[in-house]
């Protein structure tokens, strides 16, 4: 197994190699690594963006969130609370994904040294 510390892969608990961060980052598995992020994370971030700023928008410039929804609950408060339920959603989908971000991401550094020693 491999343990990060600093700058140095330990393998074991005597032998230590530096990873040459630059060539880590010219490989393809890492571009892939980059793209795959990017995917992820803009869609998402977007998405948060727009939903939490719709509020503030919506009240500010229209009234239809002021029509009641379910009895004297108008669509305000419902959308006020979706924002809280959206923020919980989206932090634990984050939080599962940049657990599988980090795996693969040390499994890039872990390739990297086997293919040259101290990639």
């Amino acid at each position: 197994m491999i343990y990060l510390n600093g700058n140095e892969y330990l393998k074991g608990s005597h032998v230590k190699e530096r990873v040459d961060y630059v060539q880590v980052e010219q490989s393809e598995q890492f571009q892939q690594f980059m793209k795959e992020r990017k995917r992820f994370i803009l869609p998402y971030t977007i998405f948060f963006l727009v939903f939490y700023f719709l509020l503030p928008i919506c009240t500010s410039y229209t009234s239809f969130l002021n029509t009641p929804a379910i009895g004297d609950i108008s669509w305000v408060w419902i959308f006020a609370f979706a924002q809280f339920v959206m923020t919980f959603v989206l932090c634990i989908i984050y939080v599962k994904k940049a657990g599988a971000l980090d795996k693969q991401a040390e499994q890039i550094i872990h390739d990297q040294i086997q293919k040259g020693g101290a990639a």
